[in-house]
């Protein structure tokens, strides 16, 4: 693997000079989208101390891909597609269930027992065991979620794909994210933590213990915590403003789970829809 990986850094840096019929380069490039697809690779992990590690020749690899690769036609019944990339195949194999309307793309990793609903996966993105794809949720271009994840009805889960070195967006297990939250540039969420719906997460959005009023954190929801949007306001010179942000309601204890009664309760509690 340190081979290809040094191999395609190498095609990386001259991509400049590159050709669409360049047969070796083709073969490096597809080698490690293959890799990503079978789950064999990933673009980004965690290292020994909980640190994300990005491998950023994946990511390279991904944007080889897209300059390397000319647009095709595909017709499916009455519909019609014009992209570059194919489409993931053999899902009951993989022990994975897509429901008509979803799609995942090559490239992207799909792990047992994964749930697509009408949905989408981008490539380089990877979805953990047992994980729940509701309704019109999108996992984007290397995404990390982790798994017995549940990502509601219309989520959109950013990625992340320029600049190599850039850290996607990370899911930890077991969350639950709400329906339609929006969680990206480089955003995690710690495990088991569930996000109430609408709630948006980027590195901008600070996320503050609602019993403290103490900022933990950009970006950033901690595990087992539940948490919801909120707003709070600013001076400025042209006047006083609400700007978002991620309330931390509860800490859990650790493998604590909320059901959907004892969720609604914690946020009734603070009079938040759901």
């Amino acid at each position: 693997m340190a081979d290809l990986a040094q191999q395609l850094t190498d095609l990386y840096d001259h991509r400049s000079e590159l050709s669409a019929s360049d047969p070796a380069a083709h073969a490096l490039v597809d080698e490690a989208i293959w890799m990503l697809d079978r789950g064999e690779a990933r673009v980004a992990e965690f290292s020994a101390d909980g640190t994300m590690v990005v491998n950023e020749w994946l990511k390279k690899a991904i944007l080889l891909l897209f300059q390397l690769r000319t647009i095709s036609t595909t017709e499916v019944g009455p519909f019609e597609y014009a992209d570059k990339l194919p489409l993931k195949h053999d899902f009951q194999t993989a022990g994975v269930r897509v429901v008509p309307g979803a799609s995942a793309r090559w490239g992207s990793f799909l792990s047992r027992g994964v749930v697509l609903m009408p949905s989408y996966v981008n490539i380089g993105a990877w979805v953990g065991e047992g994980t729940m794809v509701d309704t019109w949720a999108t996992v984007a271009s290397c995404a990390q979620i982790g798994a017995r994840v549940h990502l509601s009805g219309g989520v959109g889960i950013g990625g992340v794909l320029e600049p190599p070195n850039a850290v996607p967006v990370v899911i930890e297990d077991e969350a639950f994210i709400g329906s339609r939250s929006m969680i990206t540039d480089g955003a995690r969420v710690g495990r088991g933590a569930v996000l109430g719906a609408g709630t948006i997460l980027n590195p901008s959005i600070p996320v503050i213990d609602a019993n403290t009023g103490e900022e933990l954190s950009r970006g950033v929801v901690p595990p087992w915590s539940v948490a919801v949007s909120a707003n709070r306001k600013r001076e400025f010179p042209g006047g006083d403003f609400y700007l978002p942000c991620v309330l931390v309601l509860k800490t859990l204890t650790e493998g604590e789970r909320h059901d959907k009664v004892a969720l609604n309760e914690v946020l009734r509690t603070h009079s938040v829809a759901t």
